[in-house]
C-alpha cells in the first residue's frame, strides 16, 4: 500500500502516538483526519499535517458515526485506520478501601476495547467500497495493545483486560474482512516515552529505560509511527499481533 493520496483516519490522534502517526503519514502524502475527544489537541495535530480534526468519543456510536462522516467528507473513504485512542487508569481488584469499583473497569474496557471495534467496523463499511490497489487491497486497520495484554502488572486489570481483547479480535477481524482485501495487524508496543513519562522522577525515568533487553532506552512515538509505515509497505503482513519492546518482559510490580 502506498499510503500517497490515500485518506487515513487515526484515533486519539491528538498526542502521543497518534500525533505522530498523524505526522508521519502526512508526509508521506497521505490525507489525514484527526478524531480526538480532546478537539483542541487535534485542531493542533491537524494543523501541523494539513489535515481535518473531528472530534469523537469512540465508546459513543452516534458521535463516531458522526466523526466518520466528517472525516469521509473530507478525505474521501479512509484506506487506513490506526487505533490509538486509549486510556490507562490503574487500579488493583482489591485494595485496602474494598473492591475496585465496578464503573473504574468498564470505562478502561469502553475505550479501549469497544472504543477500537466501535471505529473497526464504521471504517471497515464504507472500506470495502473503495477502489481495489495492488494485491486487490482496498485498506489497512492497525490497533494499538499493549504488552500488558501479555505480562500486566499489578495495579493493571481493566488495562491488561482491555488490550488482551484487542490482541485476540485482531486474527478474527482479519479473517471476517480478508473477503474484503482489508488487512488487520496490532501492535502491542512496551514502554513508550511519552509527556506522562518525561514527567517522572529522574531515578525512576532511568530505572524504566534500562528495562528493556536491547536497546537500552524507552520506545518512542516515531518508533510506533515507523512500524506503521512498514505495516503499510508490505502486503503480506495480516493478521498478525507485533510487539514493540526491545524484548521487554514486564515483572510484576
Amino acid at each position: 500500500m502506498n499510503v500517497d493520496g490515500l485518506a487515513a483516519v487515526i484515533t486519539g490522534g491528538g498526542s502521543g502516538i497518534g500525533a505522530e502517526c498523524a505526522r508521519v503519514l502526512a508526509k508521506e502524502g497521505a490525507k489525514i483526519a484527526v478524531l480526538d475527544l480532546n478537539l483542541e489537541g487535534a485542531k493542533n495535530v491537524a494543523a501541523e499535517c494539513g489535515g481535518v480534526a473531528v472530534e469523537c468519543d469512540v465508546t459513543s456510536s452516534e458521535s463516531a458515526v458522526r466523526a466518520v462522516g466528517k472525516a469521509k467528507e473530507a478525505n474521501g473513504i479512509a484506506q487506513l485506520l490506526i487505533n490509538c485512542a486509549g486510556i490507562a487508569t490503574p487500579g488493583r481488584i482489591v485494595n485496602r478501601n474494598g473492591p475496585l469499583p465496578l464503573e473504574d473497569y468498564e470505562a478502561v474496557i469502553k475505550v479501549n476495547l469497544i472504543g477500537t471495534f466501535n471505529m473497526i467496523r464504521l471504517i471497515a463499511a464504507d472500506m470495502q467500497y473503495a477502489d481495489p490497489m495492488e494485491d486487490n487491497e482496498r485498506g489497512l486497520i492497525i490497533n494499538t495493545a499493549s504488552v500488558a495484554a501479555y505480562e500486566g502488572q499489578i495495579g493493571q486489570a481493566a488495562y491488561s483486560s482491555s488490550k488482551g481483547g484487542i490482541v485476540a479480535l485482531n486474527i478474527v477481524a482479519a479473517r471476517e474482512l480478508a473477503r474484503s482485501g482489508i488487512r488487520v495487524n496490532t501492535i502491542s508496543p512496551g514502554l513508550i516515552d511519552t509527556p506522562m513519562m518525561a514527567g517522572l522522577p529522574p531515578e525512576a525515568y532511568e530505572s524504566l529505560s534500562k528495562q528493556p533487553e536491547f536497546p537500552k532506552r524507552l520506545g518512542t512515538p516515531k518508533d510506533y509511527a515507523k512500524l506503521v509505515l512498514h505495516l503499510c509497505e508490505n502486503v503480506l503482513i495480516n493478521g498478525e499481533v507485533i510487539r514493540l519492546d526491545g524484548a521487554l518482559r514486564m515483572a510484576a510490580r
